[in-house]
């Protein structure tokens, strides 16, 4: 299924993965639909800050909240295909208002899949994580791994998926789940880890505050995810599927750190900042992708892979984010749950 011409419905458009997506599907010469979410400051987020090469001509946005069904139901209205990214994503957050994870991430999905099946659209994508499987009972994680809801972020993820699966078992509704492992590059969260270190070195931080050192993740390049996700949407064979988008590669945040320092040419020292660590047993200590699966049933692989192509995505971030107009968006000095 060649989704090229076709209109596609983008929830959470305005966010870090959303943006990128949009950005390459405009490329790819689809009409966008993006939904962002409802705000009183005229925002479309990272919407508002895309690569000027971009076509936007086909771009249409809409600000909604998933959460209400009947503005959900507008926004599939006439689409040929759904990718729903829209979620609340802060793993802090979710320790203190875990209702709100609950309400947006596994209502909003049910009202994105429901939608769906009323118009009956040609896909829809439901954009999982790979902190559904917790800790790694074995390495590398592929679909079968157990579920470990070790927050309630990776709770109502679990969840999520399960309803948007569920219409596909029960209703015939086509549904994919891509399940991203640690996504990076431009625009991201100062609450992850990589931009946070970053912020902190270009703002000529001498000792860098992280959380815990120790944990590995598998780090997938922005554009590689944007990718991995059209590619499961073309695939007529991921229908009830889940679906991994990782390298393969996985490295600690300790040696994640010592690259950029490497990179940036910094000397500065690591502090364990106390409200930076995760809850006892709430830790994912190690997250590394098989992506054997994406590659039989899309012929998906990231571009920038292993320890090379982790540098090269690795030194696009940093450019990104220490060219002053990026980095003055960032309040390094701050961190925010």
């Amino acid at each position: 299924m060649n989704i090229t011409d076709e209109k596609v419905l983008v929830t959470g458009a305005e966010g870090f993965i959303g943006s990128h997506l949009t950005e390459t599907l405009l490329r790819k010469g689809c009409h966008v639909r993006a939904l962002v979410l409802y705000n009183s400051f005229d925002s479309w987020g990272w919407l508002d800050h895309l690569d000027p090469s971009t076509p936007t001509d086909n771009l249409e946005v809409i600000l909604a909240d998933v959460r209400d069904a009947s503005a959900v139901e507008n926004a599939v209205a006439g689409c040929h295909t759904v990718l729903h990214l829209a979620a609340l994503i802060a793993i802090p957050y979710s320790y203190r208002a875990p209702q709100s994870y609950i309400d947006t991430n596994v209502t909003g999905t049910h009202n994105v899949v429901a939608a769906a099946h009323r118009h009956t659209v040609a896909k829809v994508v439901h954009t999982s994580t790979s902190e559904v499987y917790g800790s790694a009972q074995y390495t590398p994680i592929d679909e079968a791994h157990p579920f470990q809801p070790q927050s309630p972020y990776s709770a109502s993820k679990i969840a999520a998926d399960h309803i948007a699966l569920s219409y596909h078992h029960a209703f015939q509704t086509p549904v994919a789940v891509v399940r991203p492992f640690n996504t990076f590059g431009p625009r991201q969260s100062n609450r992850a880890v990589i931009p946070t270190v970053i912020t902190q070195i270009a703002n000529g931080a001498t000792e860098i505050k992280l959380g815990a050192l120790v944990p590995r993740r598998d780090f997938t390049y922005a554009t590689d995810t944007a990718e991995g996700i059209i590619a499961v949407a073309e695939s007529d064979r991921t229908m009830g599927e889940h679906i991994n988008l990782g390298t393969g590669y996985d490295v600690s945040i300790a040696e994640t750190v010592d690259l950029i320092k490497d990179i940036m040419g910094s000397s500065a020292t690591v502090t364990c900042d106390q409200q930076r660590l995760r809850p006892e047993g709430s830790e994912v200590d190690r997250l590394l992708a098989c992506n054997k699966k994406a590659r039989d049933l899309t012929g998906w692989t990231p571009e920038l892979a292993g320890p090379d192509g982790f540098r090269d995505a690795m030194t696009r971030t940093i450019d990104w984010f220490t060219d002053p107009t990026n980095l003055a968006r960032y309040k390094a000095d701050q961190y925010t749950t």
